[in-house]
């Protein structure tokens, strides 16, 4: 797989981090292109959601920086940053009370300026993305009534609405079925091709990432053991490393990407 990168919107480079005598994240280097789809991934306790929050500026490195469209993020307020970047972490705060609709409009918020009111513009922003995240048939139902997995593609939907250049997720499918991960994935990478947007996501679904991502970056103990094409990094190997586990990897039929297979012991 041969992807063209274009101009590089977010990147870190000796990214370090710890909390107190425990460094989490070691010299970590990174870069995200326009139009590309990132995955990270690696075993539980590896640093993977603390370097999102180090790429979207929520963290502070101890070491190392991170640059957001050219500029060094610590040069941006975080309105400024809020128009540029947007992230979905893993468990997103979603206000009980307000329906669907009022909570993808909020995501316009940073692009408002002064109004008080949404115009057309933003009504039609946020419709589109509800349509995208299958939410359409939802629209008056208040959060706090929603599933798991319907306020994972809302966290999303809000995110999209903001129209950023620059998307990070954690585990954006962790609570979704097969139909509705397929259909976010699609929606990522459709996304990426037709309007350029960068994304970076952290999955621990390694044939979903495989499936869908340009290139992945394998961290274990806060360190990077790979980054390249997929596979270049999902091989036996590099994943026993990782994992301390034996897998299997061959082509999934759809698009011939690697697929890994656990190989568990006989009863």
């Amino acid at each position: 797989m041969v992807v063209k990168r274009g101009p590089i919107a977010l990147s870190g480079q000796g990214l370090g981090f710890g909390y107190g005598d425990s460094q989490v994240i070691r010299e970590v280097d990174l870069s995200l292109a326009q139009g590309e789809l990132l995955g990270i991934i690696g075993p539980n306790g590896s640093g993977k959601s603390t370097l999102l929050g180090l790429l979207c500026g929520l963290l502070p490195p101890n070491a190392g920086t991170v640059e957001l469209l050219g500029r060094s993020m610590g040069s941006y307020t975080r309105v400024e940053v809020a128009r540029r970047l947007g992230l979905v972490p893993q468990n997103a705060e979603l206000a009980p009370g307000f329906t669907v609709r009022q909570t993808v409009l909020t995501g316009r918020f940073a692009l408002q300026g002064g109004r008080m009111f949404e115009n057309q513009g933003d009504l039609a922003v946020a419709q589109q993305a509800l349509v995208d995240t299958g939410l359409t048939g939802l629209t008056q139902r208040r959060t706090g009534e929603l599933s798991g997995g319907e306020r994972q593609r809302l966290a999303l939907a809000r995110a999209l609405a903001a129209e950023p250049q620059v998307l990070l997720l954690d585990e954006p499918t962790s609570a979704l079925d097969l139909k509705h991960q397929l259909g976010i994935m699609q929606l990522l990478e459709n996304t990426c091709a037709r309007d350029g947007l960068a994304v970076c996501l952290v999955s621990h679904d390694l044939n979903l990432a495989g499936m869908f991502c340009h290139r992945l970056l394998l961290i274990s103990q806060g360190k990077t053991l790979a980054q390249g094409t997929p596979e270049e990094v999902l091989t036996p190997d590099l994943l026993a490393q990782a994992y301390g586990v034996q897998v299997s990897v061959d082509r999934e039929p759809s698009r011939g990407r690697p697929r890994v297979t656990l190989s568990a012991p006989r009863p």
